[in-house]
């Protein structure tokens, strides 16, 4: 409403008083609650969420958090990039080329990375009931001709250009889902690294092997 928080109503004086065009309670359910409509240049807003069930409002309550954070994300970083796993499939081409100027263990973990990154274009396809592996090709030829907005229409059960579906992602987002994805990767290898190792015998010297060849033991 504009209006100051004043502790003693002694000091209160017009300048702290807000406006509203209507302030009365209301009855939703078996809970009164108070309703602040008309403000000028409100600061805060509130959403109030109905539904037949517990579990209905549990899901709307999740689908408008998420949908806000979106909101929030482009706000904080206005850059956007195409959805329907567009963005996987491009990064993956390009690793694949830059995969073919190494060599030796580097060229492999460049190719594997890739691969990895082409398993969100892949579960999409997946999940809408298509066949991943004529998807998954038809975004490789797509991509390399350079439709980089070439993505999957999970409605349409094709590839599409998401421009024209305007589907989008967060930049920020996508950043960050690549970023923890990989860094989960790398800590697995390592655990499994640690794992492999404590198992590897220590080899026994000369002397040891004499004295159980021997039978000779201390």
């Amino acid at each position: 409403t504009g209006g100051r928080i004043v502790t003693n109503l002694d000091d209160l004086k017009p300048e702290d008083l807000g406006y509203a065009e209507l302030v009365e309670e209301r009855k939703i359910g078996e809970d009164k609650m108070v309703f602040i409509e008309g403000c000028k240049d409100p600061r805060a807003v509130a959403i109030l969420i109905r539904g037949g069930t517990e579990r209905v409002v549990d899901e709307a309550e999740r689908s408008i958090h998420d949908a806000l954070c979106v909101v929030r994300d482009v706000v904080q970083e206005p850059k956007i990039l195409a959805g329907g796993g567009a963005p996987e499939i491009e990064v993956a081409r390009a690793l694949k080329e830059y995969a073919s100027s190494l060599s030796g263990r580097e060229q492999l973990a460049a190719q594997s990375f890739a691969e990895a990154i082409e398993v969100v274009p892949t579960a999409l396809a997946e999940n809408a009931g298509l066949d991943p592996i004529d998807i998954l090709s038809e975004l490789r030829a797509r991509h390399e001709k350079g439709e980089i907005w070439a993505g999957v229409d999970v409605f349409g059960g094709k590839v599409k250009d998401m421009r024209e579906l305007d589907v989008y992602e967060p930049l920020a987002v996508k950043r960050q889902v690549i970023k923890s994805a990989t860094e989960a990767a790398t800590m697995i290898l390592k655990i499994d690294d640690v794992i492999a190792a404590g198992k590897m015998k220590t080899p026994k010297t000369p002397k040891e092997s004499e004295k159980t060849e021997s039978g000779e033991f201390d």
